[in-house]
């Protein structure tokens, strides 16, 4: 991979991420608008565990929350915080189980510009809708077993290219009332476990190789992808304080329009 190629993956990734746009299909996007060869699921996972090292530190009040109730729990004390880590634990379940029974079907025939430029629109109009309609009157601290496996339910779609594993998640929270920002907040909360087991299966992989040509490209758009997803992430986050979706939905709107047109008339 050129330096070039490294960068334009590395900052798409960090930036796409965990915004409610796609990041998975815009890495598919890369190759095909940048005429470089597609990178490979194995460096779409590299530049996700650098935006993974960005939510894990923009987050720590929330990881060492959680941390410190399951230590009290282990004592025999009730404490929010490891109900907490239960409610994404819960969440995280349907995606694995969805993961290894889809994984042979959810093939490179979805990761077409037709595919994603349906799920940018679907799912954008879905978000808008969300957002639209849904209450904000639930935090975080309400989330309950059937909220946790209903919001991992919906995760579940992003695996097909263009849904937005943030997004679709986002969308759900909305529709059972949670404020936006906590939508987002437990959004990101439930990409930890996501993405540190796509790293580690694929990390695994990537050290079996041992192609140190593309370690070193990988670990180089990892770094990239952690410092332009941290940015993103205290972007978006201090937006929703004080505004809605719809730039995103509008976003998803020309974008996924676009990807109609130059796949059926291009």
């Amino acid at each position: 991979m050129t330096e070039l190629h490294i960068l334009v993956l590395a900052l798409v990734q960090g930036i796409t991420e965990f915004l409610p746009i796609s990041s998975s299909g815009h890495l598919v996007l890369v190759p095909i608008f940048g005429g470089w060869e597609d990178q490979g699921l194995l460096m779409d996972v590299a530049v996700h565990v650098g935006t993974l090292g960005a939510v894990l530190i923009y987050f720590w009040r929330d990881i060492w929350y959680m941390i410190r109730g399951l230590l009290r729990f282990t004592k025999g004390k009730k404490d929010p915080g490891a109900r907490l880590s239960a409610m994404v634990v819960i969440g995280t379940i349907p995606v694995i189980a969805a993961g290894y029974f889809l994984n042979k079907y959810i093939g490179p025939e979805f990761r077409t510009v037709e595919v994603i430029g349906w799920t940018t629109l679907g799912f954008g109009f879905l978000l808008y809708m969300a957002d639209k309609m849904g209450l904000t009157i639930r935090r975080v601290e309400h989330t309950g077993i059937v909220d946790a496996i209903l919001i991992g339910l919906a995760q579940c779609l992003a695996l097909i290219p263009g849904t937005s594993r943030s997004g679709i998640t986002m969308t759900a929270a909305r529709f059972l009332g949670y404020e936006r920002l906590d939508a987002a907040r437990f959004s990101m909360l439930l990409s930890i476990p996501a993405i540190l087991g796509a790293g580690t299966l694929k990390g695994l992989e990537l050290y079996e190789s041992g192609n140190m040509q593309l370690t070193n490209d990988a670990m180089t758009a990892a770094g990239l992808a952690f410092v332009s997803a941290f940015i993103a992430i205290a972007v978006m986050m201090a937006w929703l304080k004080r505004a809605s979706f719809t730039p995103f939905f509008i976003y998803r709107l020309g974008l996924g329009g676009f990807l109609l047109y130059y796949a059926y008339y291009l």
